[in-house]
């Protein structure tokens, strides 16, 4: 198996764990396919870093869209780097980057780009549409 296949396979593994919706499973997944000291190219709404950012990421999504999916749009991947183009949807019944819930179902999309180091992601860069995601909640103007 090529490197690109080994790194897409450990991408699909944390894919599906993220899906699973269970913190227990993500945080796993996470310790397993990235590397404690990941470096995060993407601002992120929490104070920690690495891994630990990333568990904290998604306990705050999951917190505000319990529902929360992930579909991989496209899946790209070549030597040490994977790209993923997702589109996300979640119910929005928590709060969310200072927003009470509002019951509103919202979709977005994000690519991000990962670096894999010994089959685990090292570094992260990465666009959400985070206007979409305003403007579904209410925050901005359609």
């Amino acid at each position: 198996m090529s490197t690109a296949e080994r790194n897409k396979a450990t991408f699909r593994r944390l894919h599906e764990a993220m899906n699973s919706r269970d913190p227990e499973l993500i945080s796993k997944a996470i310790d397993e396919g990235l590397a404690p000291d990941v470096r995060i190219g993407t601002p992120l709404p929490v104070d920690a870093t690495g891994a630990e950012a990333q568990k904290q990421v998604w306990a705050m999504l999951l917190s505000a869209f319990p529902d929360l999916h992930v579909e991989i749009e496209d899946l790209i991947a070549e030597d040490d780097k994977l790209v993923s183009r997702n589109t996300v949807t979640g119910t929005h019944l928590g709060t969310f980057m200072g927003v009470p819930a509002t019951g509103r179902r919202i979709t977005w999309n994000e690519i991000f780009i990962f670096r894999f180091t010994n089959n685990q992601i090292t570094e992260t860069n990465g666009v959400v549409n985070v206007a979409t995601q305003m403007r579904q909640l209410g925050l901005l103007p359609e």
